[in-house]
């Protein structure tokens, strides 16, 4: 199976190597088309966005408008703060150039002169890693004015890395601007939305990592190369980040609508010790959680999900197997948006207290049904209810959890056990296999 996002090319990494295996053919190709070939071409490929909401990535150039006295933007969404997702720094990592070359196109196709690639703070190594790459670039005269020469066209742009200053909330888009504009990171509310009123007040286009990343071989391959990989209606390959209870926790590039059983059993070497799996994550800890028992012949794909009651999210697969306790699970993710909650929305500011208060509650042996019954309550007064989906990401885990796995809550209420979780819950997003350690 051809990998598109992360070749398997020894180097590639390095300038030089990147070249020799056609790095900016793209580029030269795209610079000799119209802005709305490409647009056009994005739209037909059925490229969606990968950062969580799958929304047609050419849909959303297109909204960028071409008559303006301003000045465009591009900002590419690093910051991977997702528990369980860890699959942008892969291409920060091993194939930087191809996200740098897709962000050119992008600028050419919208008309941007300046992008901006937004990377979580903590991502200390692998933002000096996107910089040595961009230094290259410069220095060989693939960005800035100096591309005027090397590709023989008019068109050039800039592009900066800055880095977040640790907020889950600045993955938003709106969060992101309001970070970059030197702001503290609060939602925005919309309309107006980015294209029409973004960065500085100005038009601007926001898109993920992997996102981006695909677009240099739709353009050097064609539309319908692409459109034929994986499902037709969510079509490409998809980096899939797997941790949790696997033998080969990892980033695994397949197609669209992969089995989520062959994801874990053929790709991720299954589960330690052959126990059953109790629940599985789908799409990073926000995405609401499906039953182990209920997992046969779900697609890893954003329509298959939305069937299945989840969604594909960031594609990071979290695998809790028969002996993980969910309450302490649940317990810790609460926690996490409890923490990262920027505090602007009544309803998340309060209620994601709330249900972290109800859990430790529980956790000491002092629940009891009708805080099942509250924990629902609260999750849907939260949801629908907020500037950001931060509220529906604190939202879902706790009721379809709950709901889902009603039986096994109902025998924990009353059970007191012996993990602290608050000192550790912050950490979860650091760690691959955050579900090491919540066993009974």
């Amino acid at each position: 199976m051809e990998k598109i996002v992360l070749p398997e090319i020894k180097d590639l990494h390095i300038l030089d190597v990147y070249i020799k295996n056609g790095g900016f053919e793209a580029a030269k190709k795209a610079f000799s088309q119209s802005t709305d070939d490409i647009i056009d071409q994005v739209k037909k490929s059925g490229l969606r966005g990968r950062g969580g909401a799958a929304f047609s990535a050419g849909l959303k150039w297109s909204f960028m408008p071409k008559a303006t006295d301003k000045p465009k933007y591009l900002c590419i969404n690093g910051d991977e703060s997702e528990p369980g997702s860890f699959k942008d720094r892969q291409v920060f990592e091993f194939n930087p150039h191809q996200l740098i070359e897709g962000t050119l196109i992008t600028c050419y196709a919208i008309g941007a002169k300046t992008a901006y690639i937004y990377i979580r703070g903590e991502y200390h190594k692998w933002i000096k890693l996107m910089q040595k790459a961009l230094d290259d670039e410069y220095a060989a005269g693939f960005i800035g004015e100096k591309m005027k020469e090397k590709f023989g066209t008019e068109f050039y742009c800039d592009i900066y890395i800055h880095k977040g200053a640790g907020a889950y909330i600045c993955g938003e888009e709106s969060s992101l601007m309001n970070s970059l504009e030197g702001k503290r990171g609060y939602p925005r509310v919309k309309p107006p939305f980015p294209a029409q009123n973004g960065l500085w007040g100005c038009p601007t286009t926001i898109n993920n990592v992997e996102t981006i990343a695909n677009v240099p071989p739709i353009i050097s391959k064609g539309w319908e190369w692409f459109s034929k990989i994986g499902e037709p209606k969510h079509p490409g390959t998809l980096l899939f980040g797997i941790s949790g209870h696997v033998n080969k926790p990892g980033v695994y590039e397949l197609p669209t609508g992969t089995l989520l059983t062959d994801l874990i059993y053929n790709y991720a070497g299954g589960v330690p010790g052959n126990k059953k799996i109790l629940c599985v994550i789908p799409g990073g800890s926000s995405m609401p959680p499906l039953r182990g028992d209920q997992i046969e012949g779900v697609k890893m794909d954003a329509e298959s999900l939305k069937a299945a009651g989840s969604a594909i999210g960031t594609g990071g697969v979290m695998v809790m197997d028969e002996d993980t306790d969910l309450v302490k699970v649940l317990a810790r993710i609460a926690h996490f948006y409890h923490h990262e909650s920027c505090g602007q929305c009544t309803p998340c500011r309060e209620g994601t207290g709330w249900l972290e208060k109800i859990l430790k509650r529980i956790l000491a042996g002092k629940g009891s049904s009708n805080d099942l019954d509250l924990l629902i309550t609260v999750a849907n007064q939260i949801e629908g209810n907020t500037i950001c989906a931060l509220g529906e990401a604190a939202a879902w885990p706790v009721k379809f959890m709950v709901d889902r796995f009603r039986d096994y809550f109902e025998q924990r209420v009353g059970k007191e056990i012996n993990l602290p979780v608050a000192n550790k819950v912050h950490s979860m997003r650091h760690t691959a296999t955050p579900l090491a350690e919540i066993k009974n």
